[in-house]
């Protein structure tokens, strides 16, 4: 077997005195160092030619390939493995030409700070990513860690944790952890004022007021949303997001976005998921964006068109749900894009689509079921059960 040339080394706060002995020996033969200047200071002494992040950092891997055979090291803050470059180039190049070196992480350094244990906390990043991602976690008594982007984030996330409800909740800022200069400072979100170093760790105990009415993961109230009235309404949404069975790290396609329920949804059941939205209706396509804003899922993509032509291109999905413009061409496209053990849902309202989903249930397979929900509503002085228009729903299994 051919010895790794390419070494991906984690370091902390204290550079090369934390090392290990084998990331130590790496990197005393060496030829090439990459890494931000940051590690460059926290390694100095080293004798291989010095590179500095390539920008973009998309170009990183042309970059480190232009090395090869020559032993090389990319250095990365922390675990190299856990939110980190280091995850990344492992995924570009065959496991046999690099080694990874592991190196306490951010998030273990902070847990043990803070006295919590790592296995009961949220760790989370907002580097590099917008702030919001963080609120489906936010659950009262939640403990979160968070690596951020720069000295504005705590009081962003105090911010948006005011907003919502949780405003005494607690943060720590943790700077350079495990190091000569590790500083911490300790404050309340809705009275967050302190100025914090760029390069920390944030630490949230949240806490909801009195008044606070906190979020579910999912099975949202439907007030929770921005909408127009035409939206998947919660009792039916729970169904489809059960038959969608979202798992870690899947992509949806969302046909007929609306108001984005279903697919901000989905995204707020794992922090790694994925959703594209294709909506024609401009002032939907707005609407569902306000909601995975507000809501924690700014990383919806939402596609201004109409299926299947605004399909072309797309990722491919793991699941697909058709909540609007429904055709047997639109469900014959989603379905040839699904992989094994792909998901199909299709809801339906309509006579016409009614009809449809007939036909596709002969021809493919799969279950059909009609839902109806009735809610209690005042009917003079009394009360009645005001029902809904009952709904056909399509589920297939590829």
């Amino acid at each position: 077997m051919t010895a790794p040339w390419l070494h991906i080394i984690g370091l902390g706060e204290d550079g090369l005195d934390g090392v290990s002995s084998d990331a130590r020996a790496a990197l005393e033969r060496v030829e090439v160092v990459i890494g931000g200047e940051r590690h460059h200071h926290l390694t100095e002494g080293l004798s291989a030619e010095r590179i500095v992040w390539p920008s973009p950092f998309s170009t990183l891997r042309d970059e480190i390939a232009s090395f090869r055979p020559r032993q090389t090291a990319v250095l990365v803050t922390g675990d190299p493995t856990w939110f980190s470059a280091g995850g990344h180039l492992a995924r570009m190049f065959p496991a046999e030409e690099l080694a990874i070196h592991p190196q306490l992480s951010a998030f273990q350094w902070a847990a043990a700070r803070m006295g919590w244990s790592l296995a009961d906390v949220e760790t989370l990043t907002i580097h590099g990513r917008p702030a919001e991602q963080f609120l489906p976690f936010a659950g009262d008594g939640q403990k979160l860690l968070l690596l951020t982007r720069d000295a504005t984030s705590p009081a962003t996330v105090a911010g948006l944790l005011t907003e919502r409800g949780f405003g005494p909740s607690k943060l720590s800022v943790l700077g350079a952890l495990g190091g000569d200069r590790e500083t911490r400072i300790d404050g309340i979100a809705e009275t967050w004022s302190a100025e914090s170093p760029d390069f920390h760790t944030l630490a949230v105990e949240v806490v909801a007021s009195d008044d606070a009415r906190p979020l579910p993961r999912w099975g949202l109230p439907d007030e929770a949303f921005v909408n127009d009235g035409k939206m998947t309404k919660r009792e039916l949404r729970v169904l489809t997001l059960a038959a969608l069975a979202p798992r870690r790290a899947e992509r949806l396609w969302d046909i007929g976005l609306g108001c984005g329920s279903v697919a901000v949804e989905w995204m707020r059941s794992g922090k790694d998921m994925e959703a594209v939205g294709v909506e024609p209706d401009a002032a939907r396509r707005a609407m569902a964006a306000e909601n995975a804003r507000i809501l924690g899922t700014p990383r919806l993509k939402i596609v201004d068109g109409s299926a299947p032509d605004a399909l072309a291109g797309l990722p491919r999905p793991d699941a697909v749900f058709i909540g609007g413009g429904l055709s047997p061409g639109v469900a014959e496209a989603c379905l040839a894009a699904l992989g094994r053990h792909g998901r199909l849902v299709v809801n339906s309202v309509t006579l016409e689509s009614e009809a449809a989903l007939s036909e596709l249930h002969a021809r493919h397979g799969g279950e059909l079921i009609r839902v109806s929900v009735a809610r209690a509503d005042e009917i003079g002085v009394r009360r009645g059960w005001r029902p809904a228009m009952p709904v056909t729903q399509w589920r297939l299994l590829k």
